[in-house]
C-alpha cells in the first residue's frame, strides 16, 4: 500500500449506520450532509432558521433519506448523534457544541470531515487577504499542468462537493477561512499557506490574538515532512513560523529569501533546493498590484513543491484571469475606468486596492456592515491616492468621522447606485471609479457578490451598456 493510501486509511471513519448531525444548511452544511449520505450515515440536519427559507435544499435531502428540522433542544440533539458536523457560520461557542463535548461527541467542520475522505494531495491557503486569488492562481496552474483536482472550500465549491475529482493522484487547491480552521483536527494539507495576517472578523473574534491562533491551526495540523508557506513581509509572520510543524518556505515582494520565492531585477524567482528559477517577468501578470504579485508568488512556490515544473507555472499564470468581485476591471466610460473589488471586505484589502493604482487618481467607495475597524488606518492610503471618498452603508458615520479632516472631499451617498452616479460626475478622463467598501455587506446585500453585482448594474446604467473593456 502507497504512503497516500496508507494515511488515507488511518483517517478514513466509518460512518455507515452512524448519526450524524449537521448543524447550518448553508452551502458547506448541504455538502457536508450529502458526503455523509453517500457514506452511509443517518443524517439530520438542524438550522436556526425556519424551514421555509431553507430553500429547495430540504426537500432534495429529505428525498434522499435526511431528517431537517428547525432547531432543537441542545441536549436532545447531542443524544441522538453520534458526530456533529458544523457549518463554518456557526459559532462554536453554541450550547449545543458544549454538550456535545461534555458527552464526547466529536465536532467536525465540513473541512475536517471532507478531508477524512481525501485520498489526494492538498494545498491549503489561508490569510486575512489574497485567499481566493491565490487558490485560484494555484487551481489553474495545476489544471492547465493536466493534474486532476478540484478548486473550492471557502472558494465557491465546499471541499465536500470536490470529492467526486478525488484520486490518489489529485491535488486539491483549497482556499480556508478562520471560521472553517476552527474545526479541524485530523485535515492535514501536503502544502500550507498563510498569505498575511490583519484584523478582521473583530465581531467574531475576541481579540486579534484569537484570530490569528484560529489561522495558525493550519499549520499546528501539519507533520515535518509537509510544507509551510508564509510572508516574509508580513509583520505577523513571526507567529505563523512558532505554530509551524512543516518545513518553512517563504515568499516577498521586497527582498531574497533564502528558500521560496521573491523578486529580483523585476522576474519572479524561485529559490528551492535545486537552486534559482526565474519564471517571469512581473510585468507579464495579468493582474495589477503588489498583493497580487505576492499572490503569484506563493501559487508558483506552491506549485512548485507539489511537482509542477517552471513551464507549467508560467503558462498557468499567464493564463490566470481575475476572480469576479476582486479587483475586477469593468471597463470605460468616457475616459474614466470603473473596478468592481467587492470582496475587500476589511481595511487591509481596501488599502491594497487603493494602492494599484497611481497617487491621487482615484474615487473610491467605502461602507457597509462595519466589523469594528480602525478607520483610521486607511488615512495614508486615501490622502496619497483617493480624489474623493464616497461613503455607503450603516458604516458611513463611522467613516466620515475618522477620515472626514483629511485633505480629500468625503461625501456621503448612502447607496452604491447613487455612489456610482456621484463618483462618475466627478471622475475625469484617466481617473478610477473604485468599489472597495473594506466592510461586510449585510447591512444592504446578503453578500458581497450581490453587492458586486449591484455596482455592476449600476456602472452600465451610467451608458447603457456602453463599457469599453
Amino acid at each position: 500500500m502507497s504512503a497516500t493510501m496508507e494515511r488515507f486509511a488511518a483517517r478514513n471513519p466509518e460512518l455507515k449506520d452512524r448519526n450524524v448531525l449537521v448543524v447550518g444548511l448553508g452551502r458547506s452544511g448541504e455538502a457536508a450532509a450529502w458526503l455523509a449520505l453517500s457514506r452511509g450515515a443517518r443524517v439530520r440536519v438542524t438550522d436556526h432558521r425556519p424551514l421555509h427559507e431553507l430553500g429547495d435544499a430540504v426537500e432534495r435531502l429529505r428525498e434522499a433519506g435526511a431528517e431537517i428540522q428547525s432547531g432543537g433542544d441542545a441536549d436532545e440533539l447531542v443524544q441522538r448523534s453520534d458526530l456533529l458536523v458544523v457549518s463554518p457560520g456557526v459559532p462554536l461557542t453554541l450550547p449545543l457544541f458544549s454538550a456535545a463535548r461534555a458527552a464526547g461527541v466529536p465536532v467536525w467542520g465540513e473541512i475536517e470531515l471532507a478531508g477524512r475522505f481525501t485520498q489526494g494531495r492538498v494545498i491549503g491557503i489561508t490569510g486575512s487577504n489574497g485567499k481566493s486569488t491565490t487558490t485560484s492562481m494555484v487551481g489553474t496552474i495545476l489544471r492547465r499542468a493536466g493534474i486532476p483536482g478540484g478548486t473550492g472550500g471557502n472558494l465557491d465549491i465546499p471541499f465536500s462537493d470536490l470529492l467526486h475529482t478525488d484520486s490518489v493522484d489529485s491535488v486539491h487547491a483549497i482556499e480556508l477561512s478562520s471560521f472553517q480552521l476552527e474545526s479541524i483536527e485530523q485535515f492535514r494539507p501536503d502544502v500550507a499557506m498563510v498569505l498575511n495576517l490583519t484584523p478582521d472578523h473583530l465581531d467574531r473574534y475576541p481579540s486579534f490574538d484569537a484570530y490569528g491562533r484560529a489561522k495558525a491551526r493550519l499549520l499546528e495540523v501539519q507533520r515535518s515532512r509537509d510544507f509551510a508557506i508564509l510572508n516574509a513581509d508580513d509583520p505577523e509572520a513571526h507567529r505563523f513560523e512558532q505554530a509551524a510543524r512543516g518545513r518553512v518556505l517563504r515568499f516577498s515582494t521586497r527582498g531574497d529569501v533564502p528558500a521560496g520565492a521573491f523578486v529580483r531585477d523585476g522576474k519572479l524567482i524561485l529559490r528551492t533546493d535545486t537552486g534559482d528559477e526565474a519564471l517571469m517577468p512581473v510585468d507579464a501578470l495579468p493582474v495589477p498590484g503588489e498583493h497580487n504579485v505576492a499572490n503569484a508568488l506563493a501559487a508558483a512556490l506552491g506549485c512548485r513543491l507539489i511537482g509542477c515544473t517552471k513551464e507549467q507555472i508560467v503558462q498557468g499564470l499567464e493564463a490566470y484571469r481575475p476572480l469576479a468581485h476582486r479587483l475586477e476591471p469593468l471597463g470605460e466610460i468616457d475616459g474614466v475606468s470603473y473596478f468592481n473589488d467587492s470582496k475587500a471586505t476589511n481595511l487591509d484589502s481596501a488599502e491594497r486596492a487603493l494602492t494599484s493604482f497611481p497617487p491621487h487618481s482615484v474615487h473610491v467607495i467605502l461602507g457597509g456592515k462595519d466589523k469594528g475597524a480602525d478607520w483610521p488606518a486607511l488615512a495614508t492610503a486615501v490622502v496619497r491616492h483617493a480624489l474623493s471618498v464616497l461613503l455607503v452603508g450603516e458604516a458611513a458615520p463611522a467613516i466620515r468621522d475618522a477620515l472626514g479632516m483629511l485633505d480629500v472631499d468625503v461625501f456621503e451617498a448612502g447607496t452604491i447606485e447613487a455612489a456610482v452616479r456621484e463618483g462618475a460626475q466627478r471622475a475625469e478622463p484617466g481617473e478610477v471609479v473604485l468599489l472597495s467598501p473594506g466592510c461586510a455587506s449585510f447591512d444592504q446585500y446578503p453578500n458581497f457578490m450581490a453587492r458586486g453585482d449591484a455596482f455592476k448594474r449600476a456602472v452600465r446604467a451610467l451608458n447603457g451598456e456602453g463599457l469599453n473593456a
